[in-house]
C-alpha cells in the first residue's frame, strides 16, 4: 500500500486529537473564509470602496445625518424645479394632444421658438464642444439627405439595401483614414457611448470564449465615463489606472502592473475628454503585444481631426491600426466628422472581434434574429446624413477645416499659458485645453466667464476647465474674445478676494468635497429628473 503523500500527513496531524465539531467548524469557516475571498477578488468593486460605500450607508441610517440630508435634497430638488421654471417662463407647456393638430407652418414656428430656448449663442462660438461646426451649406446638405431617408430602417436589409451599402461605406472610409487593412472591419453605432460599449461587449464576449467568467478592463482615470456605463450595463469590473500628473497621459508601467488572468481589454485615449492630453498609444500597444490583451484607443473626441492633422501640417503621434496591438477604434462622426448627431463608427482590426459584438438569437419564435449594435431598428435617416456629410465635405475640406480648428486651438493655447493665474493642464494633442489655477478658485473663473456668455466644461479631480475648440471658434475673431474674456476674468480673480463662488459652479467645487459620492450620485440623478420636468401653474405660487 502506496504511502500518503506529505500534504495529506500534514492534514491529518492538524486534526489529530481534535473533535468531531471542531473539524467541521474549522472546514466551514475555511470554505466560507475562502468564498469570501474570492468574492473580493472577483468583485467589480475594490475592497476599499465596498467598505466605505458600507460606511456611508450605515452613517445615513443615523436619524441626525439623515434627517439633515433629506432636508438639502428636498432643498436641491425644489431648486432644479424652479430653475427649469425659470428657463421656460412665457413658453407654451403641452402636457396633452392638441384637440387639432398644429399646421406646418405653427410646428415649424414653435420649433424654432425651443431651439432658441437656451442661454448661450452656440451659433457665434460661445460653446465649448458641443455643436462642432455652424456651416449652413453642410447642415442642409445633411437635412436634405435626412429628410429623404427619415422612415427607413437597415435592420431590413432587404428593403433598403441602399442605407446598408451607406453604412458599409461609412465604416470603410473610416477605416482608411485610420490606416487599417482589408481585414479590419466595424460598425455605426448612434454615438461614441454606444461605439464603447460595442467594443468591451466584443471583448468581453472574447474573454467569455477563452474560459474567462469574470472579466475587467484596464482603463486611465481620465477615460470617457462611457467606459464605466459599459462595465454596469455588462457587468465588467473596472482596474483604474493613474495619470502622470504632470502631462496627464496614462502610465504605462502602471498599465503593465494592472493587467491579470481576467484582463480582456485596456483602454488608451486620443485624446481623453477632460485634459485634452494623448495616453502614449505607442508604449500601450507594446504592452498589449506583450501580454496578449486587446488595446482599444478611444479616439471619440478626436479621432475625426486626428486623422488629418499630420497631412495639414500639425505633428501628431501614431495611434491607428498602424501600431499592431491597437484592436479596436472608437470615433464620432457626430463631432470633427461634421454629420448630425446620432452617429459614431466601432472599428476593429478583423472580424473574429465585431462578430463579438454581435446579438443573435436563434430559437424565438419570430425567427432567427440577429443585429449588429444596441438597436434593433435603427433610424437610416442618421447614417444616410453622415454619409452625405462625409462624401459632400470631402478630404480637401476635412483638411482645410482640421487646419484652421488646430491653428485656433494652438493659438489659444499659447495665449491662456501667457494669463497670470491660470496654467495649462499637460500638452494638449488635439482641439481640447483644459486649465487651472493655483491662484483663486477656477470656478469663480468659470462663473464670470458665464456671465460673459461662455458655456466651458468644468473637470475635478483636480479643479479645471476646458473648452473644445470647434469649427464654430475659427470665425473671425471669436478666439481673441474668448483669450480677452479670460485674461479680463482672472484679472478680477486675482483682484477682488476669495470670496465664494456663486451660481451653479458653486456646486462643481462643493461636490468635489463631498466625501459620500453616493450624495453626489443622488444629486445627479435629480437634475437628470428636472429635464424631464414640466412646470405648472403652482410654480409661479413658489417664485
Amino acid at each position: 500500500m502506496s504511502e500518503r503523500p506529505q500534504p495529506l500527513k500534514a492534514v491529518n496531524r492538524f486534526f489529530e486529537g481534535k473533535e468531531p465539531w471542531q473539524i467541521v467548524t474549522m472546514t466551514a469557516s475555511s470554505i466560507l473564509a475562502l468564498v469570501w475571498a474570492h468574492s473580493l477578488y472577483n468583485a467589480r468593486e475594490s475592497p476599499t470602496a465596498r467598505l466605505r460605500k458600507q460606511f456611508f450607508l450605515w452613517l445615513r441610517q443615523l436619524p441626525i445625518v439623515r434627517n439633515t440630508i433629506e432636508k438639502k435634497m428636498s432643498e436641491i430638488k425644489k431648486d432644479f424645479k424652479r430653475d427649469v421654471a425659470k428657463r421656460l417662463a412665457g413658453v407654451t407647456v403641452r402636457r396633452e394632444l392638441p384637440a387639432t393638430g398644429l399646421s406646418a407652418e405653427q410646428v415649424a414656428e414653435e420649433v424654432r421658438d425651443h431651439v432658441a430656448l437656451g442661454a448661450y449663442d452656440w451659433k457665434h462660438g460661445s460653446v465649448s464642444g458641443a455643436v462642432y461646426h455652424t456651416n449652413e451649406e453642410i447642415a442642409k446638405v445633411a437635412c436634405d439627405a435626412y429628410a429623404l431617408t427619415a422612415y427607413t430602417n437597415p435592420l431590413h436589409a432587404d428593403v433598403f439595401p441602399g442605407i446598408n451599402k451607406m453604412e458599409a461605406e461609412i465604416v470603410r472610409m473610416a477605416i482608411n483614414l485610420f490606416n487599417g487593412d482589408d481585414e479590419c472591419c466595424g460598425t455605426v453605432t448612434t454615438g461614441g457611448t454606444e461605439s464603447i460599449m460595442m467594443a468591451c461587449k466584443a471583448f468581453r464576449d472574447l474573454a467569455y470564449s477563452k474560459g474567462i467568467s469574470n472579466p475587467q478592463i484596464v482603463v486611465p482615470s481620465t477615460v470617457h465615463t462611457a467606459f464605466d456605463k459599459a462595465a454596469q450595463y455588462l457587468g465588467l469590473s473596472v482596474k483604474t489606472v493613474p495619470v502622470d500628473p504632470e502631462t496627464f497621459c496614462v502610465d504605462v508601467e502602471a498599465v503593465k502592473k494592472a493587467i491579470g488572468r481576467r484582463t480582456c481589454l485596456i483602454v488608451g485615449s486620443a485624446p481623453n475628454f477632460p485634459y485634452g492630453t494623448m495616453d502614449n498609444i505607442a508604449a500601450l500597444s507594446d504592452v498589449a503585444v506583450e501580454y496578449e490583451v486587446p488595446l482599444h484607443v478611444d479616439a471619440c473626441l478626436g479621432g475625426f481631426v486626428g486623422v488629418f492633422m499630420e497631412a495639414a501640417g500639425h505633428p501628431i503621434p501614431p495611434f491607428d491600426f498602424r501600431l499592431p496591438g491597437v484592436c479596436s477604434i472608437s470615433a464620432d462622426t457626430h463631432k470633427y466628422g461634421y454629420a448630425p448627431k446620432g452617429t459614431s463608427v466601432v472599428l476593429y482590426r478583423k472580424p473574429e472581434f465585431r462578430h463579438c459584438q454581435y446579438t443573435v438569437t436563434t430559437d424565438w419564435p419570430g425567427g432567427v434574429y440577429g443585429s449588429p449594435t444596441v438597436n434593433g431598428s435603427r433610424a437610416g435617416g442618421l447614417i444616410a446624413a453622415c454619409w452625405a456629410t462625409m462624401v459632400h465635405v470631402g478630404r480637401a475640406r476635412y483638411l482645410q477645416m482640421t487646419d484652421e480648428i488646430i491653428t485656433t486651438a494652438r493659438f489659444v493655447e499659447k495665449e491662456l499659458r501667457q494669463i497670470e493665474g491660470i496654467f495649462i493642464y499637460g500638452t494638449p494633442a488635439t482641439s481640447v485645453i483644459a486649465f487651472g489655477s493655483k491662484r483663486f478658485d477656477i470656478f469663480k473663473l468659470a462663473d464670470l466667464l458665464h456671465k460673459k456668455g461662455w458655456s466651458l466644461n468644468a473637470l475635478q479631480f483636480p479643479s479645471g476647465l476646458h473648452i473644445a475648440i470647434t469649427h464654430a471658434h475659427t470665425a473671425e475673431g471669436v478666439a481673441a474674445r474668448f483669450v480677452s474674456d479670460v485674461r479680463s476674468a482672472a484679472h478680477e480673480c486675482l483682484t477682488s478676494g476669495s470670496g465664494p463662488v456663486q451660481g451653479k459652479m458653486a456646486i462643481y467645487g462643493v461636490a468635489q468635497e463631498i466625501s459620500d459620492r453616493s450624495l453626489v450620485s443622488e444629486i445627479t440623478k435629480y437634475f437628470i429628473d428636472s429635464m424631464y420636468y414640466l412646470p405648472t401653474p403652482e410654480d409661479e405660487e413658489d417664485k
